[in-house]
C-alpha cells in the first residue's frame, strides 16, 4: 500500500485477506484459551495496520475515521477479540496524533509506532473508582525531570503483549480526582504485578488482567494538555463509535450464520420460501438500521474533526449524549441481532462444534453493555440531559 494515495477498497480487501488467513482459523483457540491473538497481530504488523491511522506525511495510511470504522467492522465479523484489541490500540493512536503533536517528544513516538509497529495498551480504570475515567486517585509525582506513578488497575487489555500503555492519572499529589493527565509510558520501564485473572464469559482474547502498574518515566513523556481535553476530544467519541463499529461485525457475522442457513432449507423446498425467511429479513433490517446509525456517527464525528482541528472539543451535551446513546443502543440491539440469528440457526448455532456455532458471538455481545458500564453512561445522560438546551 502506498503511502502517497489511500485505495481504500484494496485495503478493506486486505484486511479481509488477512482476517481470513490469520484471524479466522485461530479465533477458537483465541477464546477458549484466552489467549492474545498473537497470529493475527503479527499479520497486521507486516502488513503496517497498526500505523494505518497516521497521516500519509507521517509514514502511515493516512485513513480517516469513518474508513476505520469499516475496518474495525470487518474484523470483528471474524474474532471479536482481535477487532477490540486492534481499535483499543487506535483509541490511543488517536488521542496522540489529536492532542500531541505539538511535542518532539510525540513526534517521534509516531515516528517509531509506524517504523516498529508498535502496539498502545491503555489504563484507565483503577480500583475504587470502578468505570469512571475521569476520575483517578493515583497521581504523577515528579523528580526533576522524570515521574512515577503507581495504579491498581482492575484490568489492562493485552498489557503484558503491548510495546506501550497510555496511563490517566492526577497530575499530582494535591490535585483533584478530575485533574488528570495522560502519560506514555513505554513498557520497558512499568512494572507489572498481577491483581487479578482474565477467566470471562466472552472477549476472552482481550487479556484483560489486573495489575498493580508502577511507571517510571521522563516528564515529556506527559502527553501536553489536560486528559479533561483528551477524553472530550477523543477517547470518548472514538471509543464509543469504533466499539459499536466492531460490535456491528459481530452481529453481522451471526446473520451471515443464520442467512446460509436458511438457504439450506430454501434448497429443499425451491417452490416456497422457508418460515425462517421472514425471521431472516427481519434481523437483516435490524443490523441494517445499526450500521447505519453507526456510520453516521463516524462521518459526524469526522466532520467535527475537521472543524475543531488543532483544538479542543467545545463543550456540548447534546453531541457528548448523542455519542453515549451509540454505544448503549449498539450494545443492546446487538445482543438482540445474535439472539434472532440463533433462533434462525437453531441447534447448530448452539451447537459448540458445528460450523454455524454461534456460542462465541453471543458470549462477546453480552460483554458489550458492561465495557463503561451503560448504567453509568445512562446516568451521566441524564444529567446532560437536564442542562442541556435543545436542537
Amino acid at each position: 500500500m502506498s503511502s502517497e494515495s489511500l485505495d481504500f477498497d484494496a485495503l478493506l480487501a486486505d484486511v479481509h485477506r488477512i482476517c481470513k488467513s490469520h484471524v479466522a482459523p485461530h479465533a477458537a483457540s483465541v477464546d477458549a484459551d484466552a489467549r492474545f491473538p498473537s497470529e493475527a497481530f503479527a499479520a497486521f504488523k507486516e502488513a503496517r495496520l497498526l500505523s494505518c491511522l497516521v497521516p500519509t506525511e507521517l509514514g502511515g495510511m493516512g485513513v480517516d475515521f469513518p474508513q476505520l470504522v469499516r475496518m474495525c467492522e470487518v474484523m470483528g465479523g471474524y474474532c471479536g477479540s482481535t477487532a477490540m484489541i486492534f481499535a483499543m490500540h487506535q483509541i490511543q493512536v488517536g488521542c496522540i496524533l489529536h492532542h500531541a503533536m505539538g511535542a518532539a517528544r510525540f513526534r517521534d513516538v509516531i515516528a517509531e509506532l509506524v517504523d516498529k509497529q508498535l502496539l498502545l495498551a491503555s489504563a484507565t480504570t483503577e480500583v475504587g473508582i470502578g468505570g469512571d475515567v475521569r476520575t483517578s486517585t493515583c497521581y504523577v509525582e515528579l523528580d526533576g525531570d522524570h515521574f512515577t506513578l503507581v495504579k491498581q488497575a482492575p484490568v489492562i487489555s493485552y498489557a503484558e503483549d503491548a510495546d506501550a500503555i497510555l496511563i490517566t492519572a492526577r497530575k499530582d499529589r494535591d490535585a483533584g480526582p478530575n485533574d488528570q493527565v495522560h502519560v506514555f509510558a513505554p513498557i520497558g520501564q512499568c512494572s507489572l504485578e498481577p491483581l487479578s485473572g482474565w477467566d470471562t464469559l466472552g472477549f476472552r482474547g482481550t487479556c484483560s488482567l489486573g495489575f498493580v502498574l508502577t511507571a517510571q518515566c521522563k516528564a515529556e513523556n506527559i502527553l501536553p494538555v489536560p486528559y479533561a481535553d483528551i477524553h472530550a476530544k477523543t477517547m470518548h467519541p472514538f471509543s464509543h463509535i469504533i466499539w459499536a463499529a466492531l460490535w456491528v461485525g459481530i452481529a453481522a457475522d451471526a446473520v451471515a450464520h443464520a442467512r446460509a442457513t436458511v438457504r439450506r432449507q430454501a434448497r429443499k423446498t425451491p417452490d416456497r420460501a422457508p418460515p425462517s425467511a421472514l425471521r431472516l429479513a427481519e434481523v437483516d433490517a435490524q443490523l441494517t438500521s445499526l450500521r447505519a446509525a453507526v456510520r453516521y456517527a463516524a462521518d459526524e464525528y469526522e466532520a467535527r474533526l475537521a472543524r475543531f482541528e488543532g483544538q479542543p472539543f467545545p463543550q456540548d451535551f447534546a453531541y457528548a449524549t448523542r455519542t453515549s446513546a451509540v454505544k448503549v443502543n449498539a450494545s443492546r440491539q446487538i445482543v438482540d441481532i445474535v439472539g434472532k440469528a440463533l433462533m434462525i440457526c437453531g441447534i447448530n448455532g448452539y451447537r459448540n462444534d458445528h460450523k454455524h456455532s454461534l456460542g462465541r458471538h453471543l458470549r462477546d455481545v453480552y460483554g458489550a453493555a458492561l465495557m463503561v458500564n451503560n448504567d453509568r453512561i445512562l446516568l451521566q445522560s441524564a444529567t446532560m440531559q437536564i442542562v442541556q438546551r435543545g436542537e
